[in-house]
This record gives C-alpha cells, structure tokens and sequence, in this order.
C-alpha cells in the first residue's frame, strides 16, 4: 500500500487513518484499544471519520478483552462508545491508541501484544501516537504495527 507523506494537523490525522483502511469492504471490523477516558474520545473521532464505510467498531479499554464494547453513530452528535459488550475476536483491523504506553497507565506494550494474539492471527495492526511516545517508550521492538501515525502537539499555545 502506498501511503503519502505531509499530513497535518487533525485534518491529517483523520486523513491518514482513512487512508489505511480505505481498502477493507463494509462490514469489516475495526477494534479500538486505547486507555480509559484519554484515547476513548480520540477513538470516537477516528470512528466518525470512517462513519460511511459500515464497518463493526468496537472500544477495548486498557487491552482488557472483557471490556469491549460497541460503538455507535449517534446522528447529530458523533460516534460514542455504548454500553453493550461487543465480540472483538477476529477484526479486520486493531488500532493501538498511544495513551497506553504513557508510563502512568498500568498497561504494557507486552499486554497489548498478547490481547493482540488472543484476538487475532491476521488483522492489520495500526498504532496512532502523539510526540513519539511508541518509539520512546519501547513499543515498536514488542507490537508488530504494519503502520504508525504519529502526531506532533508541540508548542501549545494559550492566548
């Protein structure tokens, strides 16, 4: 697959996630792995910029199987993660959310890697990270990502 390079800002982010699964037919399934409350919302946004593909999206928090639920288009609002449990084994696509390798969370690339395993044989495994925590923090030598979007936050400003 060949991906192109300039991508800025969220717009980007967006664009390049769209890119990387813009093959995969309706119905295909993606799953979301991302730590509690910080990657849920960016899980969210990714879901609602894939919003006409069709595709089954599920939310996995902290790499716990058991908590994997449903996420759902809510017209006029977005995509939100539901209540209602879904079945993650065998998607199409895993997305590692970069939150999860901050050092304050109590998941590691290794678990992340196993719930890869018990899911998955076949899936592609995308990562999406800011200021490149997954290099830093280790997680490209343990996780077999077939892409990483990294996005770069740096000077925020307040005016």
């Amino acid at each position: 697959m060949a991906i192109k390079m300039g991508y800025s800002g969220i717009g980007g982010i967006l664009t390049a996630f769209k890119d990387l699964v813009k093959e995969f037919k309706s119905g295909s399934k993606i799953v979301f792995v991302g730590s509690i409350g910080v990657c849920t919302p960016l899980a969210e946004l990714l879901a609602y910029a894939v919003r006409n593909k069709d595709f089954e999206m599920i939310y996995i928090a902290n790499a716990d199987i058991a908590s994997a639920r449903r996420m759902e288009l809510v017209e006029g609002i977005g995509y939100r993660v539901t209540d209602d449990h879904a079945d993650p084994m065998n998607p199409d696509v895993i997305l590692i959310l970069g939150g999860l390798s901050m050092p304050k969370y109590p998941t590691t690339a290794e678990d992340v890697f196993a719930m890869i395993q018990k899911i998955s044989i076949h899936a592609r495994i995308l990562g999406l990270c800011f200021m490149g925590s997954f290099e830093k923090m280790g997680w490209r030598k343990v996780i077999p990502f077939d892409y990483v979007i990294d996005g770069v936050i740096d000077p925020v400003t307040v005016g």
